[in-house]
């Protein structure tokens, strides 16, 4: 197998580069606190966009932290289409049954997608919603307002601001809180909700379950977002990266605040998140992801306590990965 990255034996025990703020756990027993001070106040708005005899879809919206208006695609089974024997029956299971429900999360820069491709998970009886992160490719807002550089990338948005300023700090609690709201919704169970996505959105299914930790089973597939540093001492900062090298070339050309720099990056490093996390987990890892490279992956799975899965794909780099899709789907029923 070529190597692109450790020894595949190294890489099972790696736990990380990028340092670690002495705060950590603080910062984000604050960031909670100020997410539940928000009222929410969520709002269904039916969409007609497309039409399953099984699915209700609606645009999901809600208030974020600093007021941002957040937008979600939300798939619900359809009561009526039970297959109880009577009409009574069925409404009858429409007020008392209680199913899983299936949190969704895109790649960077993207959006929450088509509709279509949540219907499969619908049709076995989930709840299914699916976020727009932030400023990205859909309709959920990104409020600004930070000192320094609104160029060239998310993570860096808010780096030269107080560290409660940085971008995914926002997008990681806007996860969680669309999880209390979904957990919250008549006919879903808060107890069998789990939560997936790739890339960017397997990082942010990370940050989410680390974040509420009621949520039960978590899907990532060769998550982003996870040990900086690493990315940058292995010269990938490129494609999903680019921003690192572009602060540094902007803004630190000598490297005279490096350490400073990736510390306050590590506020919002996967890695550091994972040991809170509750949820058994499934997660792919793709040993030749030159985006995501291995080690970053490893670096957020060794860290993870709970019972989890690694399924290593040694010959697949960022890109779709055969089997992935059906695989996920069988670890999810079992919610």
């Amino acid at each position: 197998m070529p190597i692109l990255d450790m020894p595949l034996k190294k890489l099972k025990t790696y736990k990380g580069t990028n340092p670690k703020p002495k705060d950590f756990d603080a910062y984000w027993e604050k960031a909670l606190k100020e997410m539940r001070a928000v009222d929410p106040k969520p709002r269904l708005v039916p969409n007609q966009t497309i039409q399953a005899p099984y699915a209700d879809c609606s645009d999901l919206y809600w208030t974020g932290v600093g007021g941002a208006k957040i937008h979600a695609k939300l798939l619900r089974p359809n009561p009526s289409t039970g297959s109880t024997s009577s009409p009574q029956a069925r409404s009858a299971r429409s007020r008392q049954a209680k199913g899983p429900a299936l949190l969704m999360f895109h790649g960077y820069s993207m959006s929450s997608g088509d509709w279509s491709d949540k219907l499969g998970y619908v049709a076995a009886g989930f709840t299914v919603a699916a976020m727009d992160c932030r400023g990205q490719g859909g309709y959920s807002e990104e409020t600004g307002g930070v000192q320094g550089t609104t160029l060239r990338g998310h993570i860096i948005r808010g780096l030269d601001d107080k560290p409660e300023s940085l971008l995914f700090r926002q997008i990681y609690l806007d996860t969680a809180q669309m999880a209390r709201i979904v957990m919250g919704l008549p006919g879903v169970d808060p107890g069998r909700v789990g939560a997936m996505g790739g890339s960017q959105g397997g990082g942010l299914t990370l940050a989410c379950a680390a974040l509420e930790p009621r949520i039960r089973r978590i899907a990532p597939c060769y998550p982003f977002l996870s040990d900086y540093q690493r990315v940058w001492d292995m010269d990938l900062d490129k494609d999903a990266y680019e921003e690192l090298q572009y602060y540094f070339r902007s803004f630190d050309p000598l490297h005279e605040r490096e350490k400073e720099i990736f510390t306050r990056l590590g506020y919002i490093d996967v890695h550091h998140l994972a040991s809170r996390i509750k949820a058994e987990t499934l997660m792919a890892i793709t040993l030749q992801d030159a985006i995501c490279p291995p080690s970053t992956q490893f670096a957020a799975f060794n860290q993870i306590r709970a019972r989890k899965h690694a399924a290593l794909y040694p010959d697949y780099g960022h890109e779709h990965l055969r089997n992935w899709a059906d695989r996920s789907f069988q670890f999810m029923m079992g919610l």
